[in-house]
């Protein structure tokens, strides 16, 4: 059984990259800023970037979903049940990615924990720690993202789109009257079309606000991935730490590789449904979503509390897709009823695989 429990560890950091990694940057693709394989690679390198360093900004998570807490100790501590967690979750994973369904790998590991949990002793589960520490923030958390998303699309939508050049002019200088003081004013911000840039004296700075929020939107892309990679490593991880196999370091550096390969090998279906199947985004709705989402995960990650960055990435696209009235809520519902079905499905398989080993 231990030595069964690191490639099934791997084959759920496998399915989690398929699944997970290009959701930062769906926005982007969706909103054709970037070719698919251009994005895929950014979001891979953020990807690992955070998974490197989330033992130092994350390590709360690798304590909670190594199912402390939820479990007596001598339970989560048996091979046989961090084996069975561990194949619920990266079946239904799988199982997913193949279906092009955008699921929570936290929500699938969580199905996991509980299903093996019910199959060794149904008395010992703590539905209460379940329900405020795992499912509370699971639920409330794309609830939230949608709503910035309707607010933060409205928001950037003031800004008139053809006024696109942006100039800095210089501070004027003028001698006071009778006086040695000199006056400086201060530099003035003109926000006009390029016709109207053209027409000024050698401003000190001109830029486009278009090509300047792409750069934004790349950016907040890339912080996107780095978050989840910062929130999700340590879950994976800690199904091999849990069980004293492989060392903090090293559990780390195997997830970050594997959770890398699915995302480059599988990850366009759900590429696909993210980035143009829920809505079809401009640059406006693609920054709109991709800022909330990233301050919403990483404030999380801080907090130790287990949101899927799935759900909240799905919630703001939605969000500024219906602030936009682009939203295809056929697929809307499906991916709603995919996350219903997650944990169920992988408490089922984690119970029948502990059953029969």
């Amino acid at each position: 059984m231990e030595i069964l429990l690191i490639p099934v560890a791997l084959f759920l950091a496998f399915g989690n990259g398929a699944n997970d990694n290009f959701k930062g940057f769906a926005t982007v693709w969706g909103s054709d800023t970037l070719s698919y394989r251009s994005a895929l690679l950014l979001a891979t390198v953020a990807t690992v970037a955070g998974s490197l360093l989330s033992l130092f900004l994350a390590q709360e998570l690798v304590q909670q979903f190594s199912g402390k807490g939820l479990l007596p100790d001598v339970i989560v501590g048996a091979p046989q049940f961090i084996v069975s967690a561990g194949i619920g979750a990266a079946l239904t994973v799988m199982i997913a990615t193949r279906t092009g369904l955008p699921i929570s790998t936290t929500h699938a590991l969580i199905g996991g924990l509980v299903g093996a949990g019910l199959a060794a002793s149904p008395g010992e589960v703590q539905f209460g720690r379940l329900w405020n520490t795992f499912l509370l923030p699971l639920l409330l958390s794309p609830v939230i993202a949608a709503s910035l998303g309707i607010v933060a699309y409205r928001l950037l939508r003031l800004r008139p789109e053809k006024k696109d050049c942006a100039c800095v002019l210089a501070p004027a200088q003028d001698l006071v009257p009778g006086a040695a003081a000199i006056s400086i004013a201060a530099p003035r911000l003109v926000i006009a079309e390029g016709a109207a840039c053209d027409a000024l004296a050698a401003p000190a700075a001109r830029f486009s606000i278009a090509h300047s929020l792409d750069r934004l939107h790349i950016f907040s892309a890339g912080l996107i991935c780095f978050a989840r990679g910062v929130n999700d490593t340590p879950k994976l991880a800690a199904l091999l730490i849990a069980a004293h196999l492989v060392n903090a370091e090293g559990s780390v550096l195997l997830i970050a590789a594997v959770m890398a390969a699915g995302g480059l090998l599988l990850a366009r279906r759900v590429a696909e449904t993210m980035s143009r199947r829920i809505t079809r985004m401009d640059h406006t709705q693609g920054v709109a979503a991709n800022l909330i989402t990233a301050t919403l995960v990483l404030s999380a990650s801080q907090l130790g509390l287990p949101v899927s960055t799935t759900h909240v990435s799905v919630g703001s696209i939605a969000g500024v897709g219906a602030g936009a009235d682009t939203l295809n809520r056929d697929m809307l519902r499906s991916v709603l009823l995919s996350w219903i079905a997650t944990l169920p499905m992988a408490a089922g398989i984690a119970w029948i695989a502990l059953k029969i080993s």
